[in-house]
């Protein structure tokens, strides 16, 4: 959890937290943001100094299709990565994820949600997107998410990542109380899927060690997934390891806050990756 939020573990209770009496509790928990605040996790690998240097590929699958030409870069190079997937995309790729079933070593599918709504509490659009709005949302938006992957013969995931990756602090507490950790990232690859080929490249390419990526795997029709195979080739190249996110020592979590109400009116016609 980051060091702006109460830990459950530090006098929350998850019954209490699932049976819906988390509203009442939070008053006394003392959170440290703001109530209009914002968090966006930052996280990075915590590799011993002694280790090979490694990074960690996230990779958000949110609805649509399946870029393979991510996929098949990765199982050319026997490249690990983290997948992130909602309810809607695993319902709607069978053959894709048939393939990175069929591939445990390389592959993790982790929690992205049952129909990619943010974390975030009230109204205001997230980078387009609706907000789960309430608390009772984002706890069905995360059951919903794992409730997939394990109908999916998947193990139930231990890593979640809300849509848009910015969190209302007490949804990060319910998050966790739930049993599963927010998955921030250290390095944005593809702000959305929205950047040209040539910059992503750029961006993944010069990742340092202990770096935790975020892009897209749902978008075979933008320029930005050439991008991620070819930064995940270079890195390769150059000599980098991959891990998978569920499968590495991680940093305690730091976390940016935002100031709501400005952020969401620079956002508001942004489109959501």
């Amino acid at each position: 959890m980051c060091r702006h939020c109460l830990s459950p573990r530090a006098g929350l209770p998850r019954r209490a937290l699932l049976a819906g009496l988390l509203p009442a509790l939070l008053p006394a928990a003392g959170l440290a943001c703001p109530a209009d605040a914002l968090l966006e996790p930052s996280l990075r690998l915590a590799l011993p100094a002694t280790a090979p240097r490694g990074v960690a590929l996230t990779l958000d699958a949110c609805d649509g299709r399946t870029d393979m030409r991510i996929l098949e870069t990765l199982l050319r190079l026997e490249v690990p990565a983290t997948v992130f997937a909602t309810a809607r995309w695993v319902q709607g790729n069978a053959a894709a994820l048939a393939l990175l079933r069929a591939h445990p070593a390389l592959f993790s599918l982790q929690n992205h949600g049952a129909r990619h709504l943010p974390a975030v509490l009230g109204p205001g659009r997230v980078y387009g997107l609706a907000p789960a709005g309430t608390l009772a949302a984002v706890q069905a938006e995360v059951a919903g998410g794992a409730a997939a992957l394990v109908e999916a013969g998947l193990p139930p995931p231990r890593w979640y990542r809300g849509a848009t990756a910015l969190y209302s602090p007490e949804a990060v507490t319910l998050i966790e109380a739930m049993g599963q950790r927010v998955a921030g990232f250290s390095l944005n690859a593809d702000e959305g899927a929205s950047l040209p080929a040539a910059a992503v490249a750029r961006r993944i390419g010069a990742a340092r060690g202990n770096e935790v990526i975020i892009a897209h795997l749902n978008h075979p029709e933008r320029p930005s997934g050439a991008g991620v195979a070819a930064g995940v080739a270079a890195l390769r190249a150059a000599g980098m390891g991959f891990v998978r996110l569920d499968a590495a020592p991680v940093a305690a979590e730091e976390c940016r806050s935002r100031h709501r109400p400005q952020f969401l009116a620079a956002m508001r016609h942004r489109p959501g990756a």
